[in-house]
């Protein structure tokens, strides 16, 4: 899903995952999920896609760099 677009991910917890992912159109979103903390490698890949959209104030916190570069989509 997020191949050749700038991604993070940062693991908030053993089982809990925020994952930044760059849009198409200049924009990001971020995304948290809850996972089995067996292999944060791989495991951030899933909530990319199923996880739940964090609102932009804790985004930007979490992934500064992604605030500097892109607009964050609603």
């Amino acid at each position: 899903m997020s191949e050749g677009r700038k991604v993070d991910w940062k693991a908030l917890d053993r089982r809990v995952i925020a994952v930044a992912v760059e849009g198409h159109q200049g924009d990001w979103a971020a995304y948290i999920g809850a996972v089995p903390g067996e292999n944060h490698q791989e495991e951030w890949k899933e909530v990319e896609k199923h996880g739940s959209k964090l609102r932009r104030e804790l985004a930007e916190l979490l992934f500064p760099s992604f605030r500097m570069e892109l607009r964050y989509r609603e």
